[in-house]
């Protein structure tokens, strides 16, 4: 018996620990209000091809549960509005929905989630109550068959459930939500599910422009913003409302909910009062999104902490009411062929339709006509939070002379650039850098490319390191090793214990 025990609480430690070392992570949202979309099927190879490991869809239609069956996606899994009521009302409803649209297909189809109502405070119909009734019964169901603590259950909000986000350290619920809102946190608490929001800094920036700059919503380094009460700096409106709901959830004692944005975005094109809504503010969004996130720095609030995002979406939908925005936040259009370039890796952006870059070997280098501070604001940037290693123009060191700041920074912005798959993006920093096809390289100061990386991986082991590595991925493996041999002896001693026991 004690054996059992041992092997139960060694599993059970190990699983706590892979969750731990896994990281922040990037999925995709997969909705289907569109014509003429690709099938299932076909959809599940994209997904596959372009290296996308998490996938949200808003139901769960039969064809799509299929066609993930043994890709290794990991799926959130949506109970829509209009099943609410049902959901609520009899236990049976939602003991024959998981035994019907879920049971069949997992685990082949790798299910983690189950999203109990779409934000419910933008639905015209008043469902809010029956919200946390649905999700009971549906934790219930999970219980029946013993997979409540493999599959989680929420609910996904907008940002609407705020009555006040700026700055992030007023964040407060709305106390016309108070009556869902309570027992649904109680829930998320209880059962250690996340507190699920839908972010959106463009819709911020499209109807305040006067007070919410582009650069800011963008992940741009050129605008920041410091809370009063608190003097943390801000360099993207998309942690500010991240922290003003960690602070909302504080001031209701609920401090131990993590947060997951299960929706953000930038659309790529715009009715003519939308003229943000371009492709290439599309990318750098989501491409800076994507670095933030798996870079696993978390909020000025909250550094270091794990956050899952999901961007919306994986297709332009033409069949959404409302202005042109609302029909195009595809990263692919019906066809499959993608309406901008993305990497899902955080280390570059490759092309998503062919995955090369066709332009030969290129550098980025720093702008001679830009103004100093913004020159040395990006180079900080990118010897900081960028992950470049700086040794190399150091005092003493091959790339230091000549010793002005236009040298220092073009080294770092290359270093930079290439690291990050040679894209336009990468060589962006704030319109600070500049892209080039002669090699800028001089004496025993070599510039890398993105070819060369690899060869020069023993000369620049820190900067390699750090595009990838963070103390929690470095450990990881470690620990992991520990407890893994500890499990394997646990499990030879139970097998002895069995043995002697017949």
């Amino acid at each position: 018996m004690a054996s059992r025990f041992k092997f139960v609480f060694a599993v059970s430690l190990l699983l706590l620990l892979l969750d731990f070392c896994r990281g922040s992570i990037v999925g995709v949202c997969y909705g289907r209000n569109a014509d003429d979309l690709p099938t299932p099927d076909k959809v599940a190879q994209v997904v596959q091809l372009h290296n996308i490991k998490y996938l949200r869809i808003y139901d769960s239609n039969i064809q799509v549960l299929k066609a993930f069956a043994n890709t290794g996606v990991e799926l959130i899994v949506g109970v829509p509005n209009s099943d609410l009521l049902a959901f609520s009302q009899f236990q049976s409803n939602a003991d024959s929905w998981l035994k019907n649209s879920i049971l069949q297909y997992y685990p082949a189809t790798k299910i983690t989630y189950i999203t109990v109502g779409l934000e419910v405070t933008e639905s015209p119909d008043n469902v809010s109550a029956l919200v946390v009734p649905a999700m009971h019964n549906v934790l219930t169901a999970l219980k029946k068959v013993g997979l409540h603590k493999r599959i989680k259950v929420s609910s996904t909000h907008s940002l609407g459930v705020l009555s006040r986000s700026f700055p992030p350290s007023a964040g407060a619920f709305s106390s016309r939500y108070a009556f869902f809102l309570k027992p649904m946190l109680e829930f998320l608490a209880e059962n250690q599910s996340p507190f699920m929001i839908d972010l959106y800094p463009y819709y911020a920036y499209r109807d305040s422009p006067n007070n919410v700059s582009l650069d800011y919503a963008l992940f741009e380094l050129s605008s920041e913003v410091i809370d009063p009460n608190t003097g943390l700096l801000y360099t993207n409106m998309f942690d500010a409302q991240i922290d003003a709901l960690y602070y909302a959830l504080m001031a209701v004692n609920f401090r131990t909910i993590q947060i997951m944005v299960t929706e953000t975005g930038w659309p790529s094109k715009g009715s003519p009062k939308e003229k943000a809504a371009t492709p290439d503010n599309a990318q750098t969004y989501n491409t800076n999104l994507i670095r933030h996130v798996i870079d696993d720095s978390g909020t000025p609030a909250k550094p270091g902490e794990k956050l899952d995002v999901y961007i919306f979406s994986l297709f332009n939908e033409n069949r959404k009411p409302g202005l042109e925005s609302e029909r195009n936040w595809g990263l692919f259009y019906p066809d499959q062929t993608s309406v901008y370039n993305l990497d899902f890796t955080g280390k570059g952006a490759v092309d998503m339709t062919n995955g090369t870059n066709s332009n030969g070997t290129t550098w980025c280098i720093a702008s001679s006509k830009v103004s100093e501070s913004n020159l040395q604001n990006a180079l900080d940037w990118a010897c900081g939070p960028g992950n470049v290693d700086c040794s190399a123009i150091q005092p003493s060191q091959p790339c230091f002379e000549p010793d002005n700041l236009v040298s220092h920074a073009s080294y770092a912005f290359n270093s930079y650039y290439q690291q990050n798959g040679a894209s336009d993006v990468a060589c962006s920093f704030g319109g600070n850098g500049v892209k080039v096809d002669k090699d800028p390289s001089y004496d025993n100061c070599i510039y890398l490319t993105t070819r060369g990386i690899i060869k020069t991986a023993a000369r620049n082991t820190t900067a390699i390191a750090n595009i990838s590595s963070s103390p929690q991925t470095e450990v990881c493996p470690w620990i992991a090793t520990f407890f893994l041999m500890t499990l394997i002896s646990v499990v030879l001693n139970l097998g002895n214990v069995l043995d002697t026991s017949f």
